[in-house]
Order: structure tokens, then C-alpha cells, then sequence
């Protein structure tokens, strides 16, 4: 079975406070992979912060302020409506949150959790493909925690976005360096 990880495609990564390059075409990549191959299971990841998040810099952190739980900026892109699949559209049963925990940085989306608390490091599947916003963070983390747990893992590439094109780049052979498949 083939498990495809869509990475944090929400709105603020979108259009919002750290917006990244090509993720439109990306999530329109995305939709198109669900609609168009065999996968058994989809599941979204998504940041869901609460504002006292300390990766935000008015919190002593990095980054703008992004994500905050129940705000339009931490909803999944509404372009997944067109998924065919009922089943493989974003679910609460499908949805794993990450960055909750005001005091941890969660790039990876591997130990994100659903409702009833299941990550998606407890899903078993011969193959996990993932994709998703952003390349050079949460994406390459989450396929670096594949990696590091034994899993098989593959990159699909038209489904990512970024935030810098040369950081990017160097993700992308970096990953290939370590054996990961580019699909």
C-alpha cells in the first residue's frame, strides 16, 4: 500500500504570513497525484499553534506569527475539496496536528497526531510518499524522520513549494545523496 503525506498545505503557507514559492501549483500537483494514482491512504499534516508559540518572533522565536488554531491561516487549502475520493480529502480521521506544544519546534510532521491520537508514525504502509509546504523545513523533516524510523520514503517533487529556490535545491540533492527516491 502506498501512503501519500501532504505536509502543512494551509493557508499561511499559501498566501498567508510565510507564504511559500509555487504552492499553488504545488497543491494543484498534489490534487492531481490523489485524483490520478493508486494510493491506499492520504493523510495531511498541519501547524496549529496557539499564539504564545515560541518559534514566533514576538515570542523570541524566528519565524511571523502563522497557524493559530481555528484561524484561517491554519486551515488546509481549500483546493482539496476537488479530491474525487471522499475518503483521501482532509478528514478529522486523516488530519495530524504538530506544533501544538508552545515549547517545541515540530517541523517533522512523523509524531503529528489525529484526534484520537494516532500519529502518522504509527501507520503501517509498504511505501510513503510525501509533498507538501515547505521543501527545506517540514517536508525535508518529515522525510529525514521516515528515513531515520527505516521506512520506505519517496519525494514527489511537483508537490512542494519553498521558501528559498537555492535552499531548496540543496534539499533536493541532499535528499537524493541519501537514497531518497525523487518522484
Amino acid at each position: 500500500m502506498k501512503t501519500l503525506i501532504v505536509v502543512d498545505c494551509q493557508n499561511d503557507f499559501i498566501t498567508g504570513t510565510l507564504s511559500c514559492i509555487g504552492a499553488k501549483d504545488a497543491i494543484k500537483n498534489i490534487v492531481n497525484f490523489i485524483n490520478s494514482n493508486e494510493v491506499g491512504e492520504v493523510c495531511y499534516s498541519t501547524d496549529y499553534h496557539n499564539k504564545t508559540n515560541k518559534s514566533f518572533e514576538i515570542n523570541g522565536g524566528i519565524w511571523p506569527v502563522h497557524c493559530i488554531a481555528g484561524e484561517f491561516g491554519s486551515e488546509i487549502s481549500n483546493d482539496f475539496d476537488e479530491v474525487q475520493n471522499k475518503s483521501f480529502k482532509p478528514l478529522s480521521e486523516n488530519l495530524y496536528r504538530k506544533g501544538i506544544d508552545d515549547e517545541v519546534e515540530e517541523y517533522s510532521a512523523y509524531y503529528a497526531k489525529n484526534e484520537n491520537g494516532k500519529t502518522i508514525a504509527d501507520i503501517v504502509s509498504d511505501e510513503f510518499i510525501v509533498c507538501g509546504l515547505a521543501s527545506e523545513y517540514c517536508v525535508r523533516e518529515t522525510v529525514l524522520e521516515f528515513l531515520n524510523n527505516g521506512k520506505n520514503v519517496k519525494l514527489f517533487l511537483n508537490g512542494v513549494g519553498y521558501v528559498n529556490e537555492d535552499d531548496h535545491i540543496k534539499n533536493i540533492a541532499e535528499l537524493r545523496k541519501l537514497g531518497v527516491e525523487i518522484v
